[in-house]
């Protein structure tokens, strides 16, 4: 055999390198996967709620970085028994309702996806033990503002605390309010959360395990204490968790928040959940942040003229500026 002869035959008898096969265009249709909910993550395991019982995923290779959330909606392929050991596919997300977003902080460039498909933004502060932090809850109110999220604030240890100077602090903003206490009556609560996805956020120690578990006694979810020298609670809920409730509706259980970053939120999205200013606004100069030192913001105008109430501008422009204000929440 020449030499010419042999490399051929190599040449011909060598294995081909892996990945070197042509690729097809086409790609698996999963129109008939089955659909279920992301309700927990844990290390790189996905729970999902398909007809009402549990199944264990990991997300397929095709995915990629594309990240799954609580509150997803997935198509799903594979063992979905949900038997011990089993373990099936999340081969597809389907496109979100809303998503609820928050950097880290303000300056902080990645923003980071807190739930998706929620259609209320529980917003739970204690009256007392730690005090309520009014930074806070005008920074998850813009959040649930951009995120087209409908958003209620839940005050808990009313035995504790007085109400009144946080609604009276609220009532400008037609912000919907419902209060609680220790051991008493959530009826008014269960009434809001009824057919709705309600994400529940706040610092920790504030009650939120504590509610959950009101209204999902089997969920078990750990409670704590508040440190009397710094008056922040200990986190509990390490992961966010969706759960069921014993009427119609879901409620996400998340983490405590040290702070709720809002680089990513662009005014106009704010504006747009209040109506009457969004139709006065849009008689503004180009570029009007709407903010007080703007010279010839319209809202100013209307406020002049009797169209529009001062509180109500002010508190808009309180939450509005929210965004950047350095401060500890």
């Amino acid at each position: 055999m020449t030499r010419r002869e042999r490399d051929e035959h190599e040449a011909y008898d060598r294995p081909r390198r892996r990945g070197s096969r042509p690729r097809t265009k086409e790609r698996p249709d999963y129109d008939d996967a089955a659909v279920a909910q992301v309700v927990t993550i844990d290390r790189g395991r996905y729970t999902l709620d398909l007809d009402g019982g549990p199944v264990t995923a990991m997300k397929s290779r095709p995915l990629g970085r594309q990240g799954v959330v609580v509150g997803d909606e997935v198509r799903v392929v594979g063992d979905l028994s949900g038997r011990d050991g089993t373990l099936a596919r999340i081969v597809e997300v389907l496109p979100r309702r809303t998503v609820l977003r928050r950097t880290a902080d303000d300056d902080e460039a990645l923003e980071r996806v807190v739930v998706a498909n929620a259609d209320q933004l529980v917003i739970v502060q204690a009256l007392a033990d730690p005090p309520p932090r009014a930074g806070l809850i005008d920074r998850c109110l813009v959040a649930a503002y951009d995120a087209g999220i409908e958003p209620l604030v839940c005050f808990t240890k009313a035995d504790l605390g007085s109400p009144e100077e946080m609604l009276t602090l609220l009532d400008p903003l037609d912000v919907r309010v419902v209060v609680t206490h220790r051991g008493g009556d959530l009826d008014e609560l269960r009434t809001l959360l009824r057919d709705r996805t309600s994400v529940l956020v706040g610092h920790s120690g504030v009650g939120k395990s504590t509610l959950v578990n009101a209204l999902v006694p089997q969920a078990a979810r750990a409670t704590s204490h508040v440190n009397e020298v710094t008056g922040r609670g200990r986190h509990t809920s390490t992961s966010a968790q969706l759960l069921r409730l014993p009427f119609p509706g879901s409620i996400i259980d998340t983490p405590g928040i040290r702070s709720f970053g809002l680089r990513h939120v662009e005014t106009d999205h704010i504006i747009r959940a209040f109506d009457d200013l969004d139709a006065v606004a849009r008689d503004c100069p180009r570029g009007c942040t709407h903010l007080a030192e703007e010279p010839e913001c319209a809202l100013d105008v209307a406020i002049a003229a009797g169209e529009l109430p001062r509180a109500r501008v002010e508190s808009f422009r309180r939450i509005l500026s929210s965004r950047s204000l350095a401060t500890d929440y």
